[in-house]
């Protein structure tokens, strides 16, 4: 399975802090914009990482006037280079707190509240300033309710969420409501989500999870297919040459034709053990559509415990031949451009053949947002599939 750059950076960290420490200096004293150069130059098979790690051992001599533009060098990095920038970054730091130097707080506070700076490098400088400044929290985290970076979003939702805690049992439910709401709006973490959502419904409010995540609930399903042994996986049956919603096609089973099923879970689980069959071996294709006002480039995030393709208009976007590792929000994201007007969108759910209780999960949660997980919704959310839509996937 693809690591997140997260998890990158924190497998590489031990390197490049091994390389920072052991890696002897450059054979001259280079301009810090140099040695960036060399760090961003590594790619990400670590070619160039000898000079990286050198260039890295250098640029943490530096003074913390050059914190900015590492920070500023986050910007179209790999995950690699992240790290080393990261390294020396907070080398920089300990060195100048140690020599009790003074840090640019004012342009590590500004580069923070620029949302265009990259969300890993903003978080890095909210860290570096809260070392040297306890009430850089108070003073911004209550402003990034909305914030582009989900870390920061996070940290403003749970001080919402921790002070309409305390308000609901002190007997102020009107208040701690509006709180609990208005921490709903920056919550996309399905735990933070679940915290909020229970004390409103306590307290009357009618909640759509659903729209909030931008979950795709509506679908047409056929199947089952072939699977036995894996092999359905690659076997590209009818729905992948063309959808037709009225068609009856030669299934597992028999005669296998589309049929709708829509989920009311509130993290939009269509479990297909339970709503249609706990099917072994099993190929399913699910079809839905998304209808764009405009072309737009957003990201489907998917959760499911079995292997699975996905196409968009044809397409294939991403495929993952994996059974049973789990299943949580947001497992899988994957980037994709939208055509305006009607996009087809078309999945392939493959379930094995074991047999052990921890292997009978046959589900999945498909939702749309933007690269922070704000959910994007359709152009219009009541919109369902037409049963006569004929179309390729």
């Amino acid at each position: 399975m693809t690591m997140t750059r997260i998890e990158l950076a924190g497998l590489l960290g031990t390197v490049s802090i091994a390389l920072l420490l052991a890696a002897p200096p450059l054979a001259h004293s280079a301009e810090p914009a140099e040695l960036i150069s060399t760090i961003k130059s590594v790619d990400k098979k670590a070619k160039g990482n000898s000079a990286a790690g050198r260039a890295v051992t250098e640029l943490a001599r530096a003074e913390p006037a050059v914190l900015l533009p590492v920070l500023a060098a986050f910007h179209d990095a790999n995950p690699l280079a992240a790290n080393y920038l990261r390294s020396a970054a907070e080398t920089i730091v300990d060195r100048a707190i140690a020599a009790k130097k003074t840090l640019p707080r004012k342009l590590l506070e500004s580069f923070i509240t620029d949302l265009k700076n990259d969300p890993q490098a903003r978080r890095l400088a909210f860290e570096i300033l809260q070392r040297v400044d306890a009430t850089v929290v108070d003073r911004l985290i209550p402003g990034m309710l909305t914030d582009p970076s989900p870390l920061f979003r996070r940290d403003a939702v749970a001080r919402l969420l921790d002070l309409a805690d305390r308000l609901h049992k002190e007997g102020q439910p009107d208040l701690a409501g509006t709180l609990y709401k208005r921490a709903l709006q920056g919550a996309t973490d399905d735990d933070q989500v679940r915290a909020i959502a229970k004390p409103l419904r306590k307290l009357g409010e009618n909640l759509d999870l659903q729209h909030h995540f931008g979950f795709l609930t509506q679908w047409h399903i056929v199947g089952p297919f072939d699977n036995t042994k894996g092999k359905g996986f690659n076997v590209a049956y009818p729905p992948e040459e063309k959808i037709d919603l009225k068609a009856t096609i030669k299934g597992k089973l028999g005669p296998a034709s589309w049929k709708p099923y829509k989920t009311t879970n509130d993290f939009g689980i269509l479990d297909i053990a339970k709503q249609i069959s706990p099917y072994k071996g099993a190929v399913m294709y699910c079809t839905t559509e998304f209808e764009a006002k405009a072309a737009k480039s957003i990201q489907f995030r998917l959760g499911t415990p079995n292997a699975w393709k996905l196409w968009v208009n044809g397409r294939l976007v991403f495929a993952n031949e994996e059974y049973h590792r789990g299943m949580k929000l947001d497992q899988y994201s994957v980037p994709v451009t939208l055509r305006a007007g009607s996009n087809t969108i078309l999945l392939k759910i493959c379930q094995n053949e074991q047999e052990q209780d921890w292997a009978q999960r046959y589900q999945f949660q498909l939702r749309t947002c933007n690269v922070s997980g704000i959910a994007v919704h359709p152009a219009d959310s009541a919109a369902s599939l037409s049963q006569t839509k004929e179309s390729r996937p």
